[in-house]
């Protein structure tokens, strides 16, 4: 396909029906790429993220970036809609992530590689989590961009980080060894790593004031597919 120029103020988005997931040039797991593709969740390659989804012996929906990891730009414009965004005011994930709309976005290779491309992606779910469902997937943790009450059934002891992506207060939680009621969380002061759950039920309530203000729930990566069927 030939390839497209596109902007914040260019053509339509591309929207997406099902899941999307948001590939980038970290570490991913091809297992997990098709996985995901044969539940039926569409895959979008953020640069050099497009050459991760070809690793797995997959085609993506499109490649969307300023283009200048992908390793063979011109093989890809002959297999799928490759977008180019030369501006530099964003990054290539922030660039997926205008370029399309989706029920719920995964991502993946965004974290856990290069600690300034983590702190990246963690900015651009600041941004992007009060428009869209946001899922940030790693070698090891899955974290949910909350915006607003989340509930969800988890084994005693399983692990439950909380963490602010800005200053948050929490009106109540349910099934937490360490409750959150009344609790201000955020960065540089009380954080909520390593909590868990007692057994049954979870729920986590934030303020009236910060119903709108969006925070990460971090468990085990085997809880992927549970948050994407509870945030679909």
């Amino acid at each position: 396909m030939q390839e497209t120029s596109a902007g914040q103020a260019g053509e339509p988005p591309l929207v997406f029906d099902s899941p999307l997931a948001i590939v980038g040039g970290g570490t991913i797991d091809p297992a997990l790429l098709r996985a995901l593709a044969k539940s039926g969740v569409a895959l979008v390659g953020a640069d050099g993220g497009g050459d991760a989804i070809g690793a797995a012996g997959l085609v993506p929906a499109a490649i969307i970036g300023d283009l200048d990891s992908l390793a063979n730009r011109a093989a890809w414009e002959q297999r799928t809609r490759v977008i180019h965004l030369a501006e530099q005011v964003t990054t290539d994930f922030q660039k997926a992530l205008y370029s399309t709309r989706a029920p719920v976005t995964l991502a993946l290779g965004m974290t856990g590689k290069r600690l300034d491309h983590t702190l990246a992606a963690l900015s651009a779910v600041l941004q992007y989590a009060p428009q869209r469902r946001l899922l940030l997937v790693d070698e090891v943790d899955v974290a949910f961009a909350a915006v607003g009450a989340f509930a969800f059934d988890a084994a005693a002891g399983e692990r439950v980080s909380i963490h602010p992506l800005v200053r948050i207060g929490f009106a109540r939680s349910s099934g937490l060894v360490y409750p959150l009621d009344g609790l201000v969380l955020e960065p540089g002061g009380l954080i909520g790593t390593s909590n868990a759950a007692a057994g049954g039920r979870v729920e986590i309530v934030p303020d009236a004031e910060h119903e709108r203000t969006p925070w990460l729930l971090i468990a085990d990566k085997s809880r992927l597919w549970d948050f994407l069927g509870e945030t679909a």
